[in-house]
């Protein structure tokens, strides 16, 4: 048995099937039908809610898709729908009735994961509007009077009527691990090296914007399942001699927090990774695991030489975070065995980040480039060039690195560099890009770095975009 609340009220509820999604729960065993489904794997955002956690902080309020999130992630936690939002008697938040003053709705369907996100918004004192409703798609209203809407709202001081969760979320609070039909729970490293140990053919579950759609559109049976989201040694980040050390189960928003200062460049990349809902669910060390070679977190750890931890039971290994993808779709990774954590060096080059594709938020790469490149005076003495969508893996640039390296950074060196970038990679062609626009894209990219490094502007103004 799993507890949470919902709009404020405790449920407990027996799960016997840990893939039925928080959506389809909703709607099948609550009626709270408000909450609607529309892409079914983390797209539209018609299925938004707000779900708070409770850290040693306070409270933690995040956007999540419900389309995507099973029960188990749930257990410990408040959600709240858009049955939720408004006062017993009837009021309306400040964000409804702003959707309606600015006629931020037509046909309706989407307003409720519109009005989650915004309320979401309202909670946390986000004002980033354009960012906030990315993952909030819309095919009738037009994104203008939801924007005014949204700015209208975000004015409007707390309504009286909103419940502090705080203690709530402690009465649910659990120590230890708990397990289920299917379906496990730990509360520690240890209890999940040891659980997958025993289960090294199990499903580990972290923000489930992987497995959620191998659910959902692929129908996969995905049983045993190991929900990691309780392991609370793998939610930190921790400064530690010579870097950072991040738990595998950090999220995507709390990294591009912890890059923001170190490394703008890979923050602006991460803002780009899909949308708010899902950078609030995906996590770093899912990102690396599934071995994508489109993954975009895995060129910028590959450019600043960041290594991984991986556990198998009592045992761990450390190797660089290029050496862990082998081939298409096969990992460095034991059976049993999985990412406990990753380090980032410090690193005093600057990291360019790039990322090239068809729609600019919440897509899929053609190329992601990133390079970190110490000069030493005008000669370049080191250069560490990551690409992720030229091969089957995230991998290096080795003969356009060789071209750069003992030579000043200029347009000679990067027509070189260029020029080896040939020998480096032989880009495939899908529906993102054919294999020769791939390549002419990557070269450009080391060109645009040439440029930004001797100071032409090359970003569209005000993003900071990578």
């Amino acid at each position: 048995m799993i507890s949470f609340l919902l709009n404020g009220e405790r449920v407990d509820v027996e799960v016997a099937d840990p893939t039925v999604t928080l959506l389809d729960w909703l709607r099948e065993e609550r009626r709270l039908t408000g909450t609607k489904e529309g892409c079914n794997e983390g797209d539209c955002g018609a299925c938004t809610v707000t779900v708070t956690t409770l850290d040693k902080e306070g409270l933690v309020h995040q956007a999540l898709n419900a389309c995507i999130l099973f029960l188990p992630q749930l257990a410990g936690k408040a959600v709240r729908t858009v049955e939720g939002v408004a006062a017993p008697d009837g009021r309306l938040h400040p964000v409804q009735a702003a959707m309606v003053e600015h006629h931020g709705s037509q046909c309706g369907f989407c307003t409720p994961g519109f009005v989650m996100s915004l309320y979401t918004a309202h909670r946390t004192g986000r004002e980033d509007h354009d960012d906030v409703l990315a993952g909030n798609l819309c095919r009738c209203t037009g994104y203008a009077p939801i924007v005014r809407a949204a700015e209208a709202a975000a004015g409007e001081p707390v309504p009286d009527w909103e419940v502090d969760e705080t203690a709530g979320l402690w009465a649910l609070a659990e120590a230890g691990d708990m397990s289920g039909d299917g379906f496990f729970l730990p509360a520690s490293a240890e209890s999940l090296a040891a659980i997958y140990g025993m289960h090294p053919d199990a499903t580990l579950v972290a923000g489930a914007t992987d497995v959620g759609l191998w659910v959902t559109k692929q129908f996969r049976d995905v049983a045993p399942m190991v929900f990691l989201h309780r392991v609370t040694d793998l939610l930190r980040i921790e400064r530690v001699e010579g870097g950072l050390r991040i738990g595998a189960g950090v999220t995507l928003s709390r990294l591009r927090g912890a890059m923001a200062d170190r490394h703008p460049d890979f923050a602006e990349l991460i803002r780009r990774y899909g949308s708010v809902q899902v950078r609030n669910a995906a996590t770093i060390g899912g990102n690396i695991a599934n071995g994508s070679p489109i993954g975009d977190g895995s060129p910028a750890l590959i450019a600043l030489g960041a290594t991984l931890v991986l556990r198998h039971g009592e045992e761990r290994r450390e190797m660089p975070v290029e050496d862990f993808f082998l081939d298409y779709g096969k990992q460095d990774r034991a059976r049993g065995e999985f990412v406990e954590s990753i380090f980032v060096p410090d690193q005093e080059d600057t990291l360019a980040c790039y990322k090239l594709s068809k729609r600019f938020d919440q897509d899929i790469s053609a190329v992601c480039g990133c390079f970190a490149v110490r000069m030493e005076g005008n000669v370049v003495a080191e250069a560490r060039l990551a690409f992720g969508g030229m091969a089957g893996v995230p991998r290096r640039a080795a003969a356009a690195e060789a071209a750069l390296v003992g030579r000043a950074l200029d347009a000679a060196a990067v027509a070189d560099a260029q020029a080896a970038l040939a020998e480096d990679f032989t880009p495939l062609t899908d529906m993102r890009a054919s294999a020769a626009y791939r390549l002419r894209a990557a070269q450009n990219m080391l060109e645009r770095y040439r440029l930004e490094r001797a100071g032409t502007a090359t970003r569209l103004v005000g993003r900071g975009a990578a």
